[in-house]
C-alpha cells in the first residue's frame, strides 16, 4: 500500500473512531456503522498510474450492499467508467495531500472570537466560536506515531477570509508536532485545497470517493 494512502488510512480511523481496517490485496476494508449511507468503505491502495482498472472493477462488482463506499487514489473522470450500475460518484475529485508538519505559532486569535483546542482518544480538536457563540470554524487532528491526518476542516460561509482556517490548520499542526508528528496527510475537498497548498501542502493524488446505492440507482 502506497505510504501516504497507509497513514490517511490510520489516522482517519483514529479521527472517526472507525474499527480497526482489514488488510486485502488490494488495499483495506473499514467498518464505519456510521449510519446507512456510511456502512463500510473499501480503500484501494495503489495511487495515480498504478491504479489498475481490473483491481476497481473486481472490488467493485463484489458491493452489493448499499452504503458501501470505494476510495480510489484516481481521477473521477476515469474511476467513473469503471463501475457498474449503482454506483454514485462525487463529480468533484478530492486530493491526497501532505505536508511537513511545524509547531510555528498559530497566529492572533480575532477579536470576539474564540478559540478552544482538545484532546481525548487520540483525536485533537479546535473550536472557533464566533462573537454571538456560534460556530466560525473547527477541525480535528489524528496524530498516529510519525503522521497524523487532518480531519473535518470547517469554517462557516458567514465567517470565511479571516484567517481563520489558517489559525484552525496552524493549531491542530502545532498540537500534532507536540505529540510527535512530523508530516501531516489529509483527503481535500477542491474548496479546502487551495487554503492547504498556501501552507504548504501539496497534491500526491487525485481520491474518488464512490457510493454504492444498490442496482435500481
Amino acid at each position: 500500500m502506497d505510504r501516504f494512502v497507509q497513514a490517511w488510512v490510520d489516522g482517519w480511523v483514529v479521527s472517526r473512531g472507525a474499527a480497526p481496517p482489514v488488510d486485502e490485496p488490494w488495499g483495506c476494508t473499514i467498518d464505519v456503522g456510521t449510519g446507512a449511507q456510511h456502512v463500510t468503505r473499501h480503500v484501494l491502495g495503489a495511487t495515480n498510474d498504478a491504479v489498475e482498472e481490473a483491481t476497481v472493477r473486481t472490488v467493485a462488482g463484489a458491493v452489493t450492499g448499499a452504503g458501501v463506499w470505494l476510495k480510489v487514489f484516481a481521477d473521477p473522470s476515469v474511476v467513473r467508467g469503471w463501475l457498474g450500475p449503482g454506483w454514485w460518484v462525487d463529480p468533484e475529485p478530492g486530493h491526497l495531500m501532505s505536508a511537513p508538519l511545524t509547531d510555528a505559532p498559530p497566529g492572533r486569535v480575532p477579536d470576539g472570537y474564540r478559540l478552544r483546542t482538545w484532546s481525548r482518544g487520540g483525536v485533537t480538536r479546535t473550536m472557533i466560536a464566533a462573537p454571538d457563540g456560534s460556530l466560525a470554524a473547527r477541525g480535528q487532528i489524528a496524530p498516529t506515531g510519525a503522521t497524523a491526518v487532518v480531519d473535518q476542516i470547517e469554517t462557516s460561509p458567514a465567517h470565511r477570509r479571516r484567517g481563520l482556517g489558517t489559525l484552525v490548520m496552524r493549531t491542530l499542526q502545532r498540537a500534532a508536532v507536540g505529540q510527535g508528528a512530523r508530516t501531516g496527510v489529509l483527503g481535500g475537498t477542491p474548496q479546502g485545497r487551495a487554503l492547504y497548498e498556501s501552507l504548504g501542502w501539496r497534491v500526491e493524488s487525485p481520491l474518488t470517493s464512490a457510493r454504492f446505492t444498490g442496482t435500481d440507482a
